[in-house]
């Protein structure tokens, strides 16, 4: 079965096409990142804009990259929620009229879920019951994945998910924007000890998550250095700071899979991507027997993969949506 993927719910304009939901037999993106960094940050307008002009010209380069024709596609994907509703709108009704005219089905997809399944992409071999972290710009999530379209949130970011936390104290050392990738490369040079920034991990039943403490502790760090004229190294700071994110990520990731006995683990979303995230959260697995999935890089930001995945799964379990489909910004996977 060939699903068409498309997803814009933030700054990439994306298409796809997936067969069975493993087989990746095209995947375009269209960043925006160099239109939105003199903004320092992603401009809702502007986005939506772009996706308007992108959208048609990535589903085109999708087909051709999988030699294939409209006629091919057996259901179109689309990411219908989380995200800017601007930025949806466009991808939604783009999809809602293609599907119309081709006459085959439409599948809203919950953008979260699509990046558990970019997993299924790179690691054929994964099935559920499985723990996944989900940690992106704006979720971080405890999610365990009872089977492909029944997953259950046990914990979720109360303020500050850890990719905004990220992005904003890049902000705070002037490294700028995208401040995820920058921040972990200086942090590669700096010193994770030298500073010791708090640990929010809540009462100790509780998976939620909390970042927004960490954050203040970093501005009145840096702050606090400034008024008495002490120079600020920002490796060191950076690598500080990003430990004490790791380590709630580790510590809450694996007493979730002690508690509910789970002896596979998956990571997903543009975090992920983080080599400091990865090695650590493996060595920490791998010491307590659990094994530890991935998507390769590519599928760990947004794109439309693993959109058309998740769209699969959803199809072949009966959750195919209708014309009334809706942007939903603050869609929830429960």
């Amino acid at each position: 079965m060939n699903i068409l993927g498309i997803e814009t719910s933030c700054d990439e304009t994306a298409a796809a096409i997936v067969k069975d939901g493993r087989e990746v037999l095209s995947n375009i993106i269209n960043s925006q990142i160099d239109i939105h960094t003199k903004y320092g940050g992603v401009v809702p307008e502007i986005a939506s804009r772009n996706h308007l002009m992108d959208l048609p010209i990535v589903v085109s380069q999708a087909l051709e990259e999988a030699n294939m024709t409209f006629n091919d596609i057996d259901a179109i994907a689309v990411t219908n929620g989380p995200g800017l509703v601007g930025a949806l709108l466009i991808g939604v009704s783009y999809a809602k009229g293609l599907a119309s005219t081709l006459d085959i089905p439409i599948i809203g997809v919950n953008h979260l879920e699509g990046h558990i399944s970019a997993n299924y992409i790179t690691n054929k071999e994964l099935e559920p019951p499985f723990l996944c972290l989900v940690v992106s710009g704006g979720h971080t999530n405890l999610i365990l994945v009872n089977d492909y379209t029944d997953l259950k949130v046990l914990g979720r970011s109360l303020d500050d998910a850890a990719g905004e936390a990220y992005d904003k104290i890049a902000r705070v050392i002037g490294l700028g924007y995208p401040g995820g990738p920058k921040l972990e490369k200086e942090a590669e040079s700096g010193n994770p000890k030298a500073i010791e920034f708090p640990r929010v991990l809540l009462d100790k039943d509780s998976f939620d998550f909390s970042f927004s403490g960490l954050k203040s502790s970093v501005l009145n760090y840096v702050n606090s250095s400034k008024q008495k004229g002490i120079e600020i190294n920002s490796h060191d700071l950076a690598a500080s700071f990003q430990q004490a994110i790791l380590d709630v990520l580790i510590e809450k990731t694996l007493r979730a899979a002690k508690e509910f006995n789970i002896n596979k683990v998956a990571i997903a979303g543009g975090v992920s991507a983080n080599k400091a995230l990865r090695k650590q959260l493996t060595k920490a697995l791998d010491e307590n027997d659990i094994e530890i999935y991935s998507p390769e890089f590519i599928y760990s930001t947004d794109n439309a993969a693993m959109i058309a995945a998740q769209g699969y799964y959803d199809y072949i379990n009966g959750n195919i949506s209708d014309n009334f489909l809706d942007a939903v910004p603050n869609l929830t996977i429960e």
